[in-house]
């Protein structure tokens, strides 16, 4: 007989499962975005790209 407190563990394994998951499939794609804010200047770059 599982308990609330087994429910509820499991249920936030699942939940961290699926967004570590997602995480991982989306690193490529951020890491190109966050080279592609780097390269234009990031915060800064509201004086050049008004």
């Amino acid at each position: 007989m599982t308990t609330g407190r087994q429910v509820l563990i499991a249920q936030a394994c699942l939940v961290g499962g699926l967004a570590l998951a997602l995480l991982v499939k989306e690193l490529p794609g951020m890491m190109r975005e966050l080279r592609i804010y780097r390269m234009t200047g990031g915060l800064r770059a509201n004086r050049r790209y008004p």
